[in-house]
This record gives structure tokens, sequence and C-alpha cells, in this order.
């Protein structure tokens, strides 16, 4: 039986963008598309990700402000958010970090990085909703590593 696919919501207001976060995406996790934060609070009413892939500089609501409205709802508080940016700004990503996200990526991205850093992002918030074991009460082993004999 295969393992259910883990949620991750991808916002971003260029298309050409999203569309290439879906392929690249699309074979590892469940992705959930969304052209910009208000329709991304929208869709949190119907469906919940593991992670969300944001990306900083949208027309509307930016995605500084959508993590700190995030941040302040009752039922979406401790989802995670990395940001996605083409601007390497120190005072940007200080802000993002500073309300909460986990990371930044930095446009334009590999397919590989971005796939890996989000298995191991997830890889850690499972570790830490399941108490810091494992799904067989064994401490997780880091990505990458073989299992060890039993």
């Amino acid at each position: 039986m295969e393992a259910q696919k883990k949620r991750v919501m991808v916002v971003d207001d260029n298309i050409t963008n999203l569309n290439a976060c879906i392929f690249a995406l699309m074979d590892q996790f469940d992705v959930i598309p969304a052209t910009s934060a208000e329709k991304m609070f929208k869709l949190l009413t119907r469906v919940r990700p593991d992670l969300i892939l944001l990306d900083v500089e949208m027309p509307g609501t930016g995605g500084h402000e959508a993590l700190r409205a995030l941040r302040e709802s009752g039922g979406h508080s401790d989802i995670q958010v990395i940001f996605m940016t083409a601007t390497n700004d120190a005072r940007t990503t200080d802000e993002g970090l500073e309300l909460g996200a986990l990371d930044y990526m930095f446009k334009p991205f590999s397919r590989r990085l971005l796939i890996r850093r989000l298995e191991n992002y997830l890889e850690l918030l499972d570790y830490r909703r399941g108490g810091g074991r494992g799904g067989d009460g064994r401490p997780p082993l880091p990505a990458g590593r073989p299992s060890p004999p039993e």
C-alpha cells in the first residue's frame, strides 16, 4: 500500500512560477495551487496542507502580510510556511523568519533542491508532531540514510 502524499500548498501570483512548482512537485506531493493570498485563505477553509510555499511579493496581500494573518487565525496558525522570493535581501528574509517562516527558497531554484528541502522539513514536522518518535516508536533517521538492520 502506497503512503499518502503530503499536501503542499503553493501560492504564487506568477502563473509561470506556479506551474513550474506544480510540475516539479506533483510526483512527490499532493499540490494545492493558489494565485493569491486571498485564494489561499479561501482554500484553507476546505483543505489543510502539511506545508505552504508562499511567494513574498504578490499584488494585494503580500507573503509577509499573509503569514501574519495566518499566524493570527485560530485554525491555521500551526501550518508551516516556506517563503519563495527572487529577492535575496537580508532585511526581507529577516522579517519573514521573525514572523515564523521555516525557510526561504530563492528563485529560480532547482527541482531537486526544492523537493529535498520539502521532504526534509516535512520529515522534521512529522518528528515534532510525533513527540520525537517515528511511526515505529524509534527516532527517525536523517533523510538519505539506510535503515538499521532489524
